[in-house]
């Protein structure tokens, strides 16, 4: 997962651990970081979630990146699992979207909004994709 905001991992990983305990976030604050870092977990991946606009650490003058840097470093990889674009940024979620569609990525779009879009929204296409991949 993609995200910078603390509050959000926690709501995002208490969503997770109810659906199933057994699975694990992995979560990077900054594109550059997921870049470096992804390509060795992609096969144990289920599900890759990403949100567009991130801000810098408290104190850091480094740029974090965005979604689309990391969306772009994906779709030059072959699809491995579906990815949902988590973000209130509607213009920069459609450019994701687009490219993971003409990557051949399956994908998902959660718009970030309202007060329990997590809970509501993403744990259910979550749920989804969780069930449409379980082992038989």
């Amino acid at each position: 997962m993609l995200e910078d905001n603390a509050d959000r991992i926690i709501r995002f990983s208490t969503v997770l651990k109810g659906l199933n305990p057994q699975l694990h976030l992995h979560v990077w604050r900054d594109a550059w970081s997921m870049i470096r870092e992804v390509e060795s977990l992609l096969p144990l991946a289920i599900l890759i979630s990403l949100d567009h606009d991130l801000e810098p650490l408290r104190d850091s003058l480094e740029d974090p990146g965005t979604g689309w840097d990391v969306t772009k470093y994906l779709a030059t990889l072959p699809p491995i699992c579906p990815i949902l674009v988590h973000t209130s940024n509607l213009e920069r979620s459609s450019w994701m979207m687009g490219e993971f569609e003409l990557a051949g990525w399956k994908h998902y779009r959660v718009p970030a909004i309202g007060d329990d879009w997590i809970e509501q929204d993403w744990r259910r296409i979550v749920r989804r994709v969780l069930q449409k991949n379980a082992p038989k």
